[in-house]
């Protein structure tokens, strides 16, 4: 993790990201008809902003950890999905899009938004 001030919030508010999107990953009380397709988009945003999120937090030298822990993320809620046969599908074509939303947010981490953390905290009060 980068040298931040507000580690622990920083940490807490990953941890809590995480835990939301095993939620939303895995419940089945809250399944609610979508477009055909559209449920990619959701894969692909929200790991994308994870990607974005971690990058955010770790120095250059670590992304390649970022990739493998949300590749990881992904094919452990695909995983569970399965595991659970309660109404929620695993999709071949959702690790797919949590791929490419990983390979997005890594890329504008590349231009640009990686470290952003550090800006972040240069704007806080001490």
């Amino acid at each position: 993790m980068l040298e931040l001030r507000h580690r622990r919030l920083w940490i807490a508010a990953s941890l809590g990201l995480v835990a939301l999107v095993a939620w939303g990953s895995l419940q089945t009380s809250v399944g609610s008809p979508t477009p055909q397709g559209f449920d990619k988009v959701e894969h692909f945003a929200t790991y994308l902003v994870l990607a974005m999120w971690f990058t955010g937090l770790v120095p250059r030298a670590r992304w390649w950890r970022v990739v493998a822990g949300l590749l990881g993320l992904g094919l452990a809620m695909e995983l569970g999905q399965f595991l659970m046969q309660a109404g929620r599908l695993a999709d071949p074509a959702d690790m797919f899009a949590n791929t490419a939303g990983i390979a997005a947010g890594m890329l504008l981490a590349w231009l640009g938004t990686g470290g952003w953390a550090l800006k972040v905290e240069a704007w806080l009060p001490s």
